[in-house]
């Protein structure tokens, strides 16, 4: 029986060219026309807009085997980062071993081992049987839409309905939530609304995407530094190129640089510089077309965006099959497996500065090496899963994370890929 991968983006691209690479067979199923995943901005649940970039660059992004073209901006488009998937797909032959417009709505165990996994596609609904499932339709999808007191009478979104600033034309423009997201559309915003704000419940660190006149995600690629001194330089040579944002109304952070995924915007603090926008305290309730922030302030906007994240979002599975810690996430060995489960793995469910797409494609190697190993080093594959069973590996890097639910899954990359190519060649199966 064929492995079952769920997902065309990164991370199902991953698992498809690791499970060829190992010689496995497996199936893909893809709700959108292609692949791509979310950065293809005409699939049914992708959640990007007209004006999306890469935060990271391309350099640390990119699958090794199959660089970026030098023509590449440092920064790719969304456009370009579709371009890049299709032709990683068509160059390893992988395009057709997904079923699109699919979509996989029931994954159960089946009696006998493996797993049944039902889909709805053109050809209506099947159940097929696989002998184990890769879930990797990413993190990104399901939004994540807060309670507020009271009523808005105006419009509100999320901003994963967010495509053009065209929406925000003459409007009086709330945006809620200060994440990479939230800085974009809020300079979208900018250039089209007739006023924009940006409520914030808590401060954050801010990082240009140029530092030197080169990408700031290419330097410092060598060993790691200890924690304490990454954070203390870090945070000084910040300052010289991003200043103090508390100056431009920001809150002081309640974390230091690194604990929480930093802001790869700078153009927010220029427009704030500019009297382009306002930074308003959080929110306390809605009152009509006004809003009433937490330190007594109050004012009118037609529109309020969310940019308030996402919730990890697997309905086609019981929760109890990935150890779901409500309300935050699997407890997955490695954030992959449950050993429990050993035929049902989760790729992509890491968030991480600098992790790329290639932590991801490291990931789908350890699982495409162990189910090798199950077949030709089945003492291996019982070493591995009983690992899985023991203590967790430290993967925090030495950070101190917020313990904040979107922070439930986050690892420090260097931590991360040590740890899962030491299991890759602990197993010792190699393509």
């Amino acid at each position: 029986m064929s492995y079952a991968i769920i997902g065309a983006g990164p991370s199902g691209l991953a698992a498809a060219r690791n499970l060829q690479r190992y010689g496995l067979p497996w199936q893909g199923y893809e709700l959108s026309g292609g692949v791509g995943g979310l950065w293809d901005i005409e699939a049914p649940r992708s959640t990007v807009y007209q004006s999306a970039h890469l935060i990271s660059s391309k350099g640390t992004t990119q699958f090794t085997e199959f660089p970026m073209e030098e023509s590449v901006a440092d920064y790719p488009s969304h456009r370009e980062l579709v371009r890049y998937f299709r032709a990683f797909a068509e160059e390893f032959g992988l395009t057709d071993g997904f079923r699109f417009h699919t979509e996989v709505t029931k994954v159960v165990p089946a009696e006998g081992g493996g797993y049944d996994v039902t889909s709805v596609g053109p050809d209506g609904e099947r159940t097929e049987r696989h002998e184990g499932v890769i879930i990797a339709n990413g993190t990104l999808s399901e939004p994540y839409v807060p309670a507020f007191e009271g009523e808005f009478s105006g419009e509100v979104m999320h901003t994963s309905a967010y495509k053009s600033p065209t929406v925000f034309a003459g409007k009086r423009v709330l945006v809620v939530g200060a994440g990479n997201s939230g800085c974009d559309i809020a300079v979208d915003a900018v250039h089209h609304a007739a006023a924009v704000d940006i409520s914030v419940r808590r401060g954050y660190h801010f990082v240009p995407k140029y530092i030197f006149g080169k990408p700031s995600d290419s330097l410092n690629q060598g060993k790691p530094l200890p924690a304490r001194i990454k954070q203390a330089i870090d945070t000084r040579v910040l300052r010289m190129f991003t200043g103090d944002p508390t100056k431009f109304g920001f809150p002081k952070p309640d974390h230091k640089l690194y604990e929480s995924h930093p802001i790869v915007n700078s153009l927010i603090l220029h427009h704030l510089g500019h009297g382009d926008l306002t930074v308003r305290a959080d929110i306390e309730r809605f009152d009509g077309s006004t809003v009433v922030f937490r330190d007594g302030a109050r004012a009118d906007y037609d529109l309020v965006v969310l940019a308030t994240g996402y919730r990890l979002h697997y309905p086609f599975i019981d929760p109890g099959l990935l150890r779901w810690r409500p309300p935050a996430a699997p407890d997955l060995y490695l954030n992959i497996v449950n050993p429990d489960q050993p035929g049902l793995f989760v790729l992509g469910m890491i968030e991480a500065s600098g992790i790329g797409w290639q932590g991801r494609y490291e990931q789908a190697e350890l699982v495409a090496s162990y189910l090798k190993a199950r077949a030709e080093k089945p003492a291996a594959a019982a070493a591995f899963e009983q690992r899985a069973r023991g203590p967790r590996p430290d993967l925090s890097g030495g950070y101190d994370y917020l313990k904040i639910e979107r922070m439930a899954y986050y690892v420090n990359k260097d931590a991360y890929r040590t740890a899962v190519r030491r299991e890759i060649e602990t197993i010792g199966v190699h393509p």
